[in-house]
């Protein structure tokens, strides 16, 4: 990487001698700053006198706001990152392993809001809030920003969309 750059051998490359290691060293750095602050489902349901759903609502609305404003530089750079996973397999795999903590986190409160099918919802919830984030980032509602209230009616209606489906099941 070094020589590619036209840099003296090591300028670059005391953390990460290859492309790749680069590459998910810098998407584990995303995700350890991404996922600052976020509690133990157990401890945020704990310290919380909102209902579950109500707290998984604010949980994933904070997230979002955050993850478009204050995280916006770091939201734009795991998304052109999920696109490299997409050709690397390796760094797919880290990709998927830390993102496996976030869609643990929805599972947990998914199933104390009574989703009888907590880990699919899960599964939903995090396509659905990865598609609002690539949208206010880099699809066609760049332009328009969600405020937090914005953010957090939507997570409310998808979060009784997605439990009423199954409460009529």
């Amino acid at each position: 990487m070094d020589e590619a750059a036209g840099l003296p051998t090591g300028s670059t490359s005391n953390l990460a001698r290859t492309r790749a290691a680069l590459l998910e060293l810098a998407l584990t750095r995303i995700a350890e700053l991404e996922s600052a602050g976020f509690l133990d489902p157990a401890d945020a349901l704990a310290e919380c006198a909102a209902p579950p759903r109500e707290l998984l609502a604010q949980v994933a609305a904070d997230g979002l706001h955050q993850a478009l404003t204050t995280g916006r530089t770091l939201t734009i750079a795991r998304i052109e990152l999920a696109l490299e996973a997409a050709r690397r397999p390796e760094l797919r795999d880290v990709y998927d392993r830390l993102g496996a903590r976030f869609l643990d986190f929805a599972v947990q409160l998914l199933a104390r809001c009574g989703s009888p099918e907590p880990a699919a919802d899960a599964r939903r919830l995090i396509r659905w809030c990865d598609g609002v984030l690539f949208n206010a980032t880099a699809g066609s509602g760049h332009g328009h920003p969600l405020t937090p209230a914005d953010l957090h009616d939507e997570v409310t209606r998808y979060l009784a969309s997605l439990l009423a489906r199954q409460e009529q099941e």
